[in-house]
């Protein structure tokens, strides 16, 4: 018979950067999921990849000196690297720029345009450049981009467009008829009251004032808008095909069962995605489960703030199965997670370290040194048995019912409570007690038996999130990984299997305080090895003016050559400037950054043609330029190179 298949992906990460380990937290939970689900019989089709076009890339590539597909070959080769490291076990690894994945996406842009879903206009509305985005005034919040907070700017080009409302009465009707399509509940009601209900504004589909993207093959000055280019992955990747050829792989695996994404992009996957399906007469996909984030201590992460902690720094020091657990088991549902390095050894610890790690180790010790480290079932029970082995049976079903719902974290606490239940039942057994007492040997063998056992079961289904300390535990105890089936069965232990004589630890203690300063010293190292990046600030943007605009203003290099305090003003000094063979009086706001004995001998950049205006009583002829910081701090803007005093700006 054969198996259910199960096709899953990840959103495919932007190749602006490396990815942090909150970008990286995506994938570890994808994993788990797959994972699971082959360990329950499906076959699973789990793809993943990146997303290398669009304006942000060829600005980053720009400020590196190289082409853009030399940008995105060095980022995207980092997150699979990435990707490996957190031993993730992907099916399909795409890249926007695979040749396969261009092609389809030009034919699917001729299609939709051929059939009248996409048609030719302009476009005037404020524009996000990191999230690729055009919105309306009335969707900004506080005047900014209502997905990442960022100053939007003003564009006007030509461009082409989707008619999305002609698809919006069918997708509402369809989300309501689904009611687990959007996951979770908040997501889909967020779409809904948001952007579904209020009415869809047309889409634009094209950009003309940059050059990386897929070109639109019958209008070539045209490059495809990145979300039409990057959402089509998840059919391209698998082998669809616009002509109709699609391969046996599509064929099988479409409508996607699951697409994990953060909570950002729910938007773009639960409107525009499916709208381009319809148009595209392909079934929806079963699922988009959009995730929280996970943040760092004081907040988002971000190379502006300096909190950014990454997956393979965490690696250094934890160990891959550390991390994943962190990262899995850390995350709520629906809200957003926390990471920080004391979290992470405090869970290390006390879960890992401990409740987990001194389990193992100790029952493989007491079989050694007890029974040489045979394993033997010699049934002699008593009634404390029965409500471990309840527990140990019936994990799998709680695992499972919580795994359905995409309960990840709920899921790895209930393998760790059946790893507490062992604990205890040492505490209940006294198995050194037992020892004491020749004429309790078996029963000291089945409570060892038991405990065996039960590891070996809890250690099979962790599996799915921690697959390299499962490995390592049931190497320890000569054991093999139990079928899906088996696990709620007790009992399948081969009586007189041998333990190892060395059990290895499996994750060893840590000090916090060695930890924090080791964490310094790297910060200290990679802060010496890295460019810093410069602060930037986003300001709002004024009218549009004409290059006729700006022609009627006169820049030119002024010589400050007298300046003194305006008094009974606590911000004015009065500057004599020489400009060619005239010399201005100008009245600047600068006292307190500049001193009056500063300015004098300064070549500065002079405003010269603005209407004379009395600042405290005072004639001034001209405005000096400087530049502001976040702070308000002011520097005047002086030439590069050695300037005559009266040469044109322009």
């Amino acid at each position: 018979m054969a198996k259910e298949k199960f096709y899953m992906t990840t959103a495919i990460a932007y190749t602006s950067g490396k990815p942090h380990i909150g970008n990286t937290y995506e994938i570890v939970l994808a994993d788990s999921i797959a994972r699971f689900k082959r360990q329950q019989g499906y076959d699973v089709f789990f793809q993943t990849g990146t997303d290398e076009h669009g304006q942000k890339i060829e600005l980053k590539a720009e400020e590196a000196g190289i082409t853009p597909k030399e940008y995105v070959d060095n980022v995207s080769t980092e997150i699979k690297r990435i990707w490996d490291l957190m031993n993730t076990s992907y099916d399909k690894f795409i890249r926007t720029t695979d040749d396969y994945h261009e092609k389809q996406v030009q034919k699917i842009f001729k299609k939709l345009y051929d059939q009248g879903d996409i048609y030719k206009g302009h476009y005037e509305g404020m524009y996000c450049t990191p999230c690729e985005s055009f919105f309306t005034e009335s969707q900004l919040v506080d005047g900014k981009c209502p997905d990442c907070g960022r100053p939007c700017t003003p564009a006007k080009e030509e461009a082409y467009f989707f008619k999305m409302s002609k698809y919006a009465p069918r997708l509402i009707k369809y989300i309501n008829e689904h009611p687990k399509f959007i996951q979770p509940v908040s997501r889909k009601n967020e779409m809904m009251n948001n952007f579904l209900l209020p009415g869809l504004q047309d889409l634009c589909v094209s950009r003309t004032s940059f050059s990386w993207g897929i070109p639109v093959d019958f209008d070539p000055k045209h490059v495809t808008y990145v979300w039409l280019d990057a959402l089509t992955n998840y059919i391209t990747g698998i082998g669809y095909d616009c002509d109709g050829n699609s391969s046996e792989l599509f064929n099988k695996n479409w409508p996607a069962d699951l697409h994990l994404i953060g909570k950002d992009i729910i938007r773009f996957h639960t409107i525009y995605w499916p709208i381009f399906l319809m148009a595209l007469d392909l079934p929806l996909p079963k699922q988009v489960f959009g995730h929280p984030w996970l943040l760092q201590g004081d907040g988002k992460m971000s190379k502006s703030k300096g909190n950014v902690i990454y997956a393979d720094d965490l690696v250094d020091f934890f160990g891959v199965d550390a991390v994943r657990y962190f990262v899995l088991h850390e995350m709520p549902f629906e809200n957003d997670g926390v990471i920080t390095w004391e979290l992470m050894v405090e869970r290390l610890n006390s879960d890992l370290a401990n409740t987990l790690g001194n389990l193992v180790n100790r029952t493989i010790s007491m079989s050694n040194k007890y029974f040489n480290g045979v394993v033997t079932k010699t049934g002699v029970e008593e009634d404390v048995d029965a409500d471990l082995k309840a527990v140990v049976t019936g994990t799998k079903a709680k695992v499972a019912a919580k795994m359905e719902d995409l309960r990840v974290a709920d899921s790895i606490t209930e393998i760790f409570n059946l790893f507490k239940r062992c604990n205890k039942y040492i505490d209940e057994t006294m198995p050194w007690a037992l020892a004491k007492d020749e004429a309790k040997k078996d029963r000291l063998a089945e409570v060892l038996y038991n405990l065996v056992e039960s590891i070996t079961i809890g250690a099979s289904l962790l599996e799915s999130f921690m697959p390299e300390t499962t490995e390592k535990i049931l190497a320890q105890l000569n054991g093999e990984k139990r079928s899906y089936e088996e696990l709620d069965q007790f009992g399948l232990y081969p009586s007189g299997n041998k333990v190892t004589d060395k059990p290895e630890i499996l994750f060893q203690r840590l000090d916090l305080k060695e930890i924090l300063e080791k964490v310094e010293a790297m910060k200290a190292a990679q802060a010496k090895t890295e460019v810093p990046e410069e602060p930037v600030i986003d300001i709002d943007a004024k009218e549009e003016i004409t290059f006729d605009d700006f022609g009627k203003m006169q820049f030119q290099v002024g010589e400050i050559i007298a300046c003194e305090e305006v008094k009974k003003s606590r911000k004015l000094l009065c500057s004599q400037v020489k400009i060619g063979s005239q010399v201005k009086q100008i009245v600047s706001g600068i006292k307190g950054h500049y001193t009056a004995e500063e300015m004098v001998g300064k070549k500065v950049m002079v405003l010269v043609n603005l209407k004379p205006a009395k600042l405290a009583g005072v004639l001034s002829e001209g405005m000096l330029l400087c530049a502001e910081d976040a702070d308000g701090n002011l520097s005047l803007m002086v030439p590069e190179k050695k300037m005559p005093a009266g040469a044109e700006i322009c």
